[in-house]
């Protein structure tokens, strides 16, 4: 008799495969009537007259392994049956997982884009069980790490799973022996014109294991339809294969443009066309909020708070002569990228010196927060560790948590960066978001702010602090229209602020 670990490291070939789209409860009644049919006995008249006697004995007498298959498979499948999964699937849900296995057994790659919180994780693993999937490699961002193992123990599937981050990739045995590799917000890879050094790290992966992928994203191509090209380059059967690289696929599939910057013309690659994603049909699922019933009312506030004299009085010298000097440090604004991002610092309390240390000016946002929502259970987004670590001043460590599990289990606020937390993770704890200062990105923006919607969650309240004469509040309106406030949009602004 074979134990399931080994059956999942492929110990054993005794064990009948799973049918796709087959329960448990199927497969056990099927392996059932197999074993049945083999132990099937039969009546025999042994001796003659007074001595004569029935006896029972096999009706076939097949090869030993025969016999073994039918006993490994029913106990196998028995064994799994008497330990109950903790998920049940919604109707949806379970109609992905079925098309899902069909594309990837057709494919050997498929594309899960379903927005926030319709449970894309769940599903993937849910298609990955459908698929008697052995050895699962589950690649995401740190913070999303324990709820992804968490949602593996629930679901109690009969396959084994490493969970891990893509700054990590480098730490996994080579060439491994994954049988599907799911990767979590695929959307982090697709940079361009040349792939990032995240994108070449999962194309050696995939090569190297040979192995079925799946890519999750809520938003697969947030700026720009060209970022699908190193999203899939690496998987062998893609449907951009024919061309070796991007400027290649540029040729056929973005509108290229040029830009002259610093009096020198560059080639502008934004431009993608419809048909990389009318490319990408046959191979990807879509599913939105609205088709999974979310009927989630989302408020957003808007806060201003009045920071300290000092905090204006800094702003204003370094806007008016680009630098300001202290007895140890110096902030420098020669540039209109580093005025941007100075600006952006002092006015929700915080800088970062030309020796590249960092300090708190001023604790007027932290104060606000605490003041405002103590007695709330939130999650607050920040965007520079200072913020953090003003927080950490006003809230206490006893008030304030940055760990994901900690929040789930207590009654503690969590603090998040907002680049880090807006992808992966569910605060759907949370009573409220608070935004201590706000990112460049429209990403930003729009993942963020969907942390806590759940289905059954009517009602969802965000609440943005600016400060008072600050650059947040142009910030905000860039972002909220799907638009990166970039420096073109600074400049505009400068002479308003």
């Amino acid at each position: 008799m074979h134990s399931n670990k080994e059956i999942r490291q492929g110990k054993t070939d005794y064990v009948v495969e799973r049918n796709l789209g087959y329960s448990n409860e199927m497969m056990y009644n099927q392996c059932l009537l197999f074993y049945n049919i083999i132990f099937k006995t039969k009546k025999v008249k042994v001796g003659r007259g007074k001595n004569a006697k029935f006896i029972e004995e096999r009706a076939y007498t097949p090869e030993e392994s025969i016999d073994r298959r039918a006993t490994d498979s029913l106990n196998y499948y028995k064994n799994i049956m008497k330990t109950k999964s903790k998920i049940k699937y919604r109707d949806y849900q379970n109609k992905i997982i079925i098309k899902g296995a069909e594309i990837l057994l057709l494919h050997n790659f498929l594309y899960l884009t379903m927005e926030v919180r319709t449970g894309k994780t769940l599903t993937s693993l849910g298609i990955a069980k459908l698929m008697n999937k052995k050895n699962v490699l589950f690649v995401t961002k740190k913070k999303a790490i324990s709820s992804i193992e968490n949602d593996y123990i629930a679901l109690n599937p009969d396959f084994d799973i490493v969970v891990i981050n893509y700054e990590s990739l480098h730490k996994l045995p080579k060439p491994g022996n994954y049988d599907l590799v799911i990767l979590d917000e695929a959307h982090c890879m697709g940079a361009f014109p040349k792939p990032s050094k995240r994108a070449k790290q999962i194309f050696s992966l995939i090569k190297s294991n040979a192995c079925s992928v799946i890519l999750l994203s809520g938003t697969p191509t947030p700026e720009s339809y060209s970022q699908m090209y190193h999203q899939v380059y690496g998987i062998g059967n893609n449907p951009f294969n024919e061309h070796v690289n991007f400027y290649k696929f540029s040729k056929k599939y973005v509108n290229v443009k040029q830009r002259k910057i610093n009096g020198l013309f560059i080639n502008d690659y934004n431009d993608g066309l419809q048909s990389i994603i009318d490319a990408m049909k046959p191979y990807t699922i879509a599913y939105s909020q609205k088709e999974a019933g979310f009927k989630v009312d989302t408020k957003e506030h808007t806060l201003y708070v009045k920071m300290k004299p000092i905090t204006y009085q800094i702003a204003n010298k370094l806007k008016k002569q680009l630098v300001v000097e202290g007895s140890e440090e110096t902030i420098l604004g020669d540039t209109p990228v580093k005025l941007m991002m100075k600006l952006h610092q002092i006015y929700s309390g915080t800088v970062k010196f030309e020796s590249g240390k960092s300090t708190i000016l001023d604790l007027s946002k932290a104060q606000f927060i605490h003041d405002n929502f103590a007695d709330v259970k939130i999650g607050i987004f920040y965007k520079f560790k200072e913020e953090l670590n003003a927080l950490m001043q006003v809230y206490g460590k006893s008030n304030l948590t940055t760990d994901l599990s900690v929040f789930e289990d207590t009654d503690k606020s969590i603090a998040l960066q907002i680049v880090s937390g807006r992808e992966g993770i569910s605060l759907r704890q949370a009573k409220a978001l608070v935004y201590y200062n706000i990112d460049f990105s429209a990403t930003s923006y729009w993942q963020s702010r969907d942390r806590m919607t759940t289905k059954e969650r009517l009602n969802s309240d965000i609440y943005w602090l600016f400060s008072e004469g600050g650059i947040e509040d142009t910030i905000y309106k860039a972002v909220s229209k799907k638009k990166d406030y970039t420096v073109n949009h600074f400049k505009k602004d400068l002479l308003s602020l």
